[in-house]
């Protein structure tokens, strides 16, 4: 009947809304959740792929050890998954990162460490940047088209929000960075305030700007190759106002002419910690000896730490200086032209003269006549 029907379909109505309103709140099978928390972890769950039946209360989401290689576009649907704060992904298979698979509006952490990244598109994170704050790629920089993209990226100004990025080692079982350059203009990042070099292959600064990172407070380049680092890097350095915490330890000091302008400014210097620990590794009579406790006796430098740049300048001053001078020649002859030409003038009668002097006596010693008039003349 009718009646009936209508009643028993307004009966079924809220039941038939009720589940389907609940499954998206669902935990996925190989997941643990926790509603109260906004946390989904998914860890050692042998995934290859990204559960598609997130819940979409999630905050903060842990899918890690699993051998996950790919994270295609879409892959955190934005409009699902709209308050997806932290994101950890470390310790998967990942070799790449396509565009667009973390465009989240919420993002602010992200953990991809530990990770054999392949290809990192540099539109990640979508094409109108991203509001991430804190990005780890601690042992994921492996292959050198991963750096070049995370310049390409980092210089775009996707990430300008970034206040940590963590480039160092993952841990004492894998392989670090090994990082041997900072890309120039790769450290675009206004509102950078704590950055991480340790544990790679960086062997000097020279070429590495850290003028775009105003607001950076904690610099750790510990675990690194640095010889040296040059009085270019250390101005840089002090120009940095918030720059407090410079770490430096295990690295490989050498103590030559080259260190003055760095053991100088470790002893004015407050930036630096535990810089009292820091000791020469080479050449090997000064192995070992604490660099603020060198001398200038010790190197016994006589000649400039810094020549080439020296020489440079000197080329250019001497180059100023010769310039100087022949405009100051060409500007006497100038004034005194008139002279000059009479002087001139007065040289070419001189020569012509003396010139048919010369030619008369030839004239007469070759002619016979001549010589025999002149012989009985004398006679």
């Amino acid at each position: 009947m009718p009646g009936r029907g209508a009643l028993c379909l307004g009966l079924l109505l809220p039941v038939l809304l009720g589940c389907g309103s609940a499954q998206p709140g669902a935990c996925p099978a190989l997941c643990e959740c926790s509603e109260p928390a906004k946390t989904v972890k998914c860890v050692n769950r042998n995934l290859t792929a990204v559960p598609p039946d997130l819940p979409p209360y999630v905050r903060s989401l842990f899918i890690t050890g699993n051998p996950l290689t790919d994270l295609p576009a879409g892959a955190f649907p934005a409009q699902r998954l709209p308050d997806l704060a932290s994101l950890n992904l470390s310790g998967n298979h990942l070799r790449t990162v396509e565009a667009g698979s973390l465009a989240l509006p919420a993002l602010r952490q992200l953990d991809l460490s530990g990770n054999a990244l392949v290809s990192l598109s540099p539109q990640a994170f979508g094409e109108g940047g991203s509001p991430l704050e804190e990005l780890a790629l601690r042992g994921a920089l492996r292959d050198h088209g991963v750096l070049l993209s995370l310049a390409a990226l980092l210089q775009a100004g996707a990430l300008r929000n970034l206040s940590r990025l963590e480039l160092a080692d993952w841990g004492c079982c894998c392989p670090g960075n090994h990082l041997r350059t900072v890309e120039a203009g790769s450290l675009a990042l206004p509102a950078l305030r704590q950055l991480d070099l340790s544990n790679n292959s960086l062997v000097g600064l020279r070429n590495v700007s850290f003028q775009g990172l105003g607001q950076l407070q904690s610099l750790n380049l510990s675990d690194n190759s640095l010889g040296v680092l040059w009085n270019s890097t250390l101005a840089q350095f002090r120009s940095l106002p918030a720059l407090r915490h410079i770490v430096l330890g295990r690295n490989t000091w050498v103590c030559d002419c080259a260190i003055e302008d760095l053991v100088a400014w470790l002893k004015e210097s407050n930036q630096v910690e535990g810089k009292e620990a820091l000791t020469c590794a080479s050449p090997d009579k000064m192995l070992g000896k604490a660099l603020l406790k060198i001398n200038g006796s010790d190197l016994n430098c006589s000649v400039p730490t810094d020549l080439p740049s020296q020489l440079q300048t000197s080329y250019v001053f001497l180059g100023i200086v010769l310039a100087l001078i022949g405009a100051i020649f060409l500007l006497v002859l100038y004034l005194n032209r008139k002279g000059i030409k009479k002087w001139m003038h007065n040289i070419r009668d001189a020569c012509r003269d003396h010139m048919e002097g010369y030619h008369y006596r030839y004239e007469i010693n070759a002619d016979p006549r001549l010589t025999n008039l002149s012989s009985n003349s004398d006679v």
